[in-house]
């Protein structure tokens, strides 16, 4: 099943009743094969399908997979590009919901985490792909640096002082680092709770954004 995420990210689909015929729209040939794609990552991973699993799945042959990507690795960081997509928006929702500051950033620190925890697979594949990979490691970088300056956007929009670049870039390392440890289960392993470690989320939000 899709994840919902996803499907939001995504370039919206023609209208139900529209009549459409799959191998003749790029842009919804397009659109289903990065869904496909999407699932299957993050069900079995970056090695665990190929170009022609990735067609099948989206319900065309094999070969209209490369009348839009060159490769695997291109789609790959195209459903990356949709996993920052997605993120952002969530973020925004949970920002647009009233509340104290405190339990504001307790609602952002629990959306950041279920939205790792449902991209578990693919960000594995992703974290592989980035020690080893060096256009994952550039893409990357870019949509670290665009993160940031959405942050840095959100926060003027706020009103507020916005933060050193090396302040933000820490905040989201730290998040990342440990939304992915309770998303993998190694936290629990560790017999660390997840209580425990979005406090301290909450605690570095504080810290940086005051």
């Amino acid at each position: 099943m899709m994840i919902p995420a996803v499907r939001s990210a995504l370039p919206s689909k023609q209208p139900r009743n529209a009549k459409v015929e799959r191998s003749r729209d790029p842009h919804e040939s397009r659109r289903a094969l990065v869904e496909a794609a999407a699932e299957l990552f993050n069900t079995v991973g970056y090695n665990g399908t190929d170009s022609n699993r990735i067609a099948r799945a989206a319900g065309y042959a094999p070969g209209t997979f490369y009348t839009h990507f060159p490769d695997k690795l291109a789609i790959f960081l195209e459903v990356y590009d949709v996993w920052v997509r997605a993120e952002l928006e969530a973020v925004e929702q949970a920002l647009s919901l009233k509340g104290s500051a405190r339990s504001l950033r307790r609602r952002l620190a629990a959306t950041i985490l279920e939205h790792h925890r449902k991209w578990r697979v693919f960000r594995s594949s992703l974290r592989a792909l980035y020690a080893l990979d060096a256009q994952v490691h550039s893409a990357r970088l870019a949509q670290r640096n665009r993160q940031i300056d959405v942050m840095a956007r959100m926060q003027e929009t706020r009103g507020g002082p916005i933060p050193t670049r090396a302040r933000m870039l820490a905040t989201l390392l730290l998040f990342e680092g440990i939304c992915d440890a309770i998303a993998d289960g190694d936290a629990r392993t560790l017999g660390v709770r997840e209580t425990d470690l979005l406090g301290t989320l909450v605690e570095a939000m504080e810290q940086t954004w005051g």
